[in-house]
Order: structure tokens, then C-alpha cells, then sequence
């Protein structure tokens, strides 16, 4: 699929704590739409198909959907190994939702989608606003939980954000009651974020709530039948949320 083709599809640069940061809004043909902000994992971008799939099915139905590279990732400015941070990303994703919520074409925030880390921010967000509804993928809600699986300089680049430093270690378990209406994924085979992450956050999380166990779904979701799933679940699930 061209998206650049697509005139529904825009670019939104936006200032974080003085970074440029590059964004992308998916905006159906309606009058001021509700919409959705997407925050990526550790080491992905604004670009990752799961975002994309979603942004432009929500779009298909109505809803508006922001992808954007945090700091240190794909077009956005700042360096990854110092500027990355639980705390950091959460900024970033305020920020996302701020420069949305200003649009004179916009409506209100319906949602947050999170995968992986980017599951971890949205969770700590919504203690601080509210969120009418969340969708998270293999989220990590302790970061002493996540198994280290990577390789190469980005094996090394994680390492030093989670590994390293005690300063950016997390722990969202007391922070989770005030949560509801959320869907939760997470693959059980999930060599990454151990599936017990998300037992813990669908008991801790508040009604309605609902855990889709993605039986041998590995932590990218690589499994086309569970990627389909996700994308016709999570579309359900927001459009059925009210505006």
C-alpha cells in the first residue's frame, strides 16, 4: 500500500521536550473524528505495520489514528541510548495527545494503543488523563520481567536502558485500579515479556476489561492469523467505545 498516495494521511511534526518529533495522522473523510494515539515499542517506530494496519482500518471506520517516532527512533530527533526513558516516552506520548487534541478538525481522544514498551507508556498514562479506551500488545507492566532476547547494538541499546541504569527500571503494578475498558494481547509464547505480564495487568485493570491469549504468539506477533485477529478485535473494540 502507497501511503503516501493517500489523502487522508498527513504529517505532524510536533515539539517534546524541545525534540522534533515526527508524526502521522490517519484522517478519515468526516467532520471533526474522534481519534487514537499509538506509541510504539522499545526499539520499533511510528512505521511498524501493527500501527499501520490498525491506523488504517480505525480510519476506514471513522477514526482517526496518530503513529509517531518517539525520541531516539525512525525520523525523530534525539539519541536513543541517553534520551530514552519510561518518564521520557511518557512525555512524548502527552505531548502526541496534545498537539491532536489542538487540531480545529479534531474531536475528542478516544483511545491509546500501545505494543510492547509502548503498551508500558499508555498504562502509565492513563493515570495521569483519561482514557476512554486502550488496547495494548505484550505489554510489560515490571521491567525486571523482560528477558533478555535481543541481539546485536540494539541488544546493547536495550541493555543499557533496562539493564544497566536503576534510574529507568518500572514497576506499574500499584498503578493499574484506576484502568478500564482496555483489551489486552500477549502471545504465551512470548520469549520477550513473559505472558504472567499480562495476567497481572487484566487482575489489576478494572471492568470491562477482556485478556486475548494468543496461543504460541511470539512477542512480534509474526503469526498472520493472530495479526488479523488483532487488527479485527482492536477495530471492534474502539468503534465500540463512545465518543
Amino acid at each position: 500500500m502507497d501511503l503516501k498516495n493517500r489523502s487522508d494521511i498527513v504529517t505532524v511534526p510536533f515539539l517534546s521536550d524541545g525534540l522534533m518529533l515526527k508524526g502521522t495522522l490517519h484522517f478519515p473523510k468526516i467532520r471533526r473524528p474522534p481519534f487514537v494515539v499509538g506509541s510504539h515499542g522499545l526499539v520499533s517506530s511510528g512505521d511498524s505495520p501493527k500501527q499501520i494496519a490498525l491506523a488504517t482500518k480505525l480510519s476506514d471506520a471513522g477514526i482517526a489514528f496518530f503513529r509517531f517516532d518517539h525520541r531516539g527512533r525512525g525520523q525523530s530527533e534525539g539519541d536513543f541510548k541517553t534520551a530514552t526513558s519510561l518518564g521520557t516516552r511518557i512525555n512524548d506520548l502527552m505531548n502526541a495527545i496534545k498537539i491532536i487534541g489542538s487540531r480545529q478538525d479534531m474531536g475528542k481522544l478516544l483511545g491509546l494503543f500501545g505494543s510492547s514498551m509502548g503498551g508500558t507508556v499508555c498504562l502509565a498514562a492513563a493515570s495521569l488523563i483519561p482514557v476512554p479506551a486502550m488496547v495494548t500488545v505484550a505489554a510489560p507492566i515490571q521491567s525486571r520481567t523482560i528477558i533478555r532476547k535481543q541481539h546485536g547494538k540494539e541488544r546493547m541499546d536495550v541493555e543499557n536502558v533496562f539493564f544497566n541504569d536503576e534510574k529507568r527500571q518500572f514497576d506499574l503494578t500499584d498503578r493499574l485500579q484506576s484502568i478500564r475498558n482496555i483489551l489486552i494481547f500477549h502471545g504465551d509464547a512470548d520469549d520477550v515479556v513473559p505472558f504472567s505480564n499480562a495476567l497481572d495487568l487484566y487482575e489489576k485493570v478494572s471492568e470491562p476489561k477482556r485478556l486475548i491469549r494468543q496461543h504460541g504468539g511470539d512477542h512480534l506477533m509474526s503469526d498472520p492469523k493472530h495479526q488479523a485477529e488483532f487488527i479485527r478485535e482492536s477495530t471492534s473494540w474502539f468503534v465500540q467505545t463512545p465518543c
